[in-house]
């Protein structure tokens, strides 16, 4: 069994608002941040655009 993705994209941005996606560069230039989601994608946002995935948080 794989591990959901520990965050969720909140922003109606390109398509992907609700979808689950991981965080691979966290900069304090401006609170960007570089995801990548389940398919592959990737893309540079905001850290407010993300939320943390209530399914992958530990028991």
């Amino acid at each position: 069994m794989t591990q959901p993705l520990p965050y969720i994209f909140r922003w109606n941005r390109q398509g992907r608002k609700g979808q689950p996606c991981e965080v691979l560069i966290r900069t304090n230039v401006m609170n960007t941040r570089l995801v990548r989601f389940a398919d592959g994608y990737t893309m540079v946002t905001s850290g407010n655009a993300l939320k943390k995935n209530p399914e992958a948080q530990p028991t």
